[in-house]
């Protein structure tokens, strides 16, 4: 039977089940480590968490169950605008997964068309075994990598995190993966690796949507090292405990929980370090309304919508949106001193 706990990063706690043993701790720092490694945060256990804080196994098994709380949003029109925004902040606050169904059926992944319903409909051609990353660029260990040397020998971890569209949409989702940062280091990064660049797997014949101009193919992504390198940043094999679906990015897929939902790289077959900030898809194709960084920020609008609110895939009503998608207090530090709506 697995165990389940919380984790706190920075004073904050993270739902996660480990799928076996959960490796904890903090890498050592000198000053011959370079600069990424030495940002990487501590990962404490604490003793006093409360059995109410765990996530029960059985959340899974009482999906219909999360389907309620639009009945009690719907209520909350009823009552005084008061309660009412004490009940909607306390449904902010509630880290309850999205249903399976609505999460494996309403996507991005454009390679297999631009409409929501078309991944789940259209990736049934993806093969994905055998699967194999290339690794290049500043690191001592390149290579051509099968996908289970790639992820070894690291256990794989359950984590519930946000996922918020650019498209003002959003979700929770319990994913199964390794953290980046457990990954990376194996290949030994070089002084000269500020970036990690990743790419998407390119066969139109799979993949209908690559038979289109509608993007610039493969599909590129890429985070500055400490980003890379930061405990909360995962590489996704799975989701709600199985094996990922195609339509959700298998058999690999990024996941930045603070940062818009098109960072998160799906079927991911190269990453190369880099020193230069990489060309990537969506900020090369408009640099005035997709940003490199694309962090979570209800300050800085998109030029055709507001950022300000979202709507979590299930519910009736709108949410605020939180800054960094509500993972400020582990993630801000990231960006001191960085002026957020230049560098959006």
């Amino acid at each position: 039977m697995f165990k389940w706990g919380i984790e706190r990063i920075s004073g904050r706690a993270v739902k996660f089940r480990p799928a076996h043993a959960t490796r904890v701790g903090i890498a050592g720092h000198n000053e011959q480590n370079p600069p990424w490694e030495r940002r990487i945060m501590l990962i404490k256990k604490p003793a006093d968490i409360r059995p109410s804080e765990i996530t029960p196994p059985e959340w899974y098994a009482r999906r219909r169950e999360f389907l309620k709380g639009a009945a009690v949003l719907g209520a909350a029109a009823l009552l005084p605008p008061v309660l009412r925004g004490n009940l909607a902040q306390a449904a902010d606050d509630d880290l309850k997964p999205t249903p399976y169904k609505d999460v494996t059926s309403y996507n991005n992944f454009y390679e297999f068309g631009p409409s929501k319903t078309d991944p789940a409909e259209n990736a049934g051609s993806l093969k994905t075994s055998p699967w194999s990353v290339m690794v290049e660029g500043h690191c001592e260990k390149p290579g051509q990598y099968a996908l289970e040397d790639f992820l070894a020998p690291h256990p794989p971890e359950e984590r519930i995190y946000r996922l918020r569209c650019v498209e003002a949409w959003s979700m929770v989702v319990p994913w199964l993966g390794i953290p980046l940062g457990q990954i990376l280091p194996r290949f030994q990064p070089t002084a000269s690796a500020k970036y990690v660049e990743f790419t998407t797997w390119l066969d139109p014949a799979q993949m209908p949507g690559q038979r289109t101009q509608l993007l610039d193919w493969p599909y590129v992504e890429g985070l500055r090292m400490d980003e890379a390198m930061h405990p909360l940043t995962l590489l996704a094999t799975g989701l709600y405990g199985k094996e990922l679906p195609n339509q959700n990015g298998a058999p690999l897929r990024l996941v930045t929980p603070w940062k818009y939902g098109f960072k998160s790289i799906k079927s991911i077959v190269k990453i190369r370090f880099t020193e230069q900030q990489p060309r990537t898809t969506w900020a090369s194709e408009g640099p005035s309304e997709y940003g490199f960084y694309a962090n979570v920020n209800p300050a800085v609008d998109h030029p055709r919508w507001s950022q300000k609110k979202e709507r979590r895939v299930g519910d009736f009503f709108r949410r605020d949106t939180l800054p960094f998608n509500g993972y400020a207090e582990q993630v801000a530090s990231l960006y001191a001193g960085m002026d957020l709506r230049k560098d959006f």
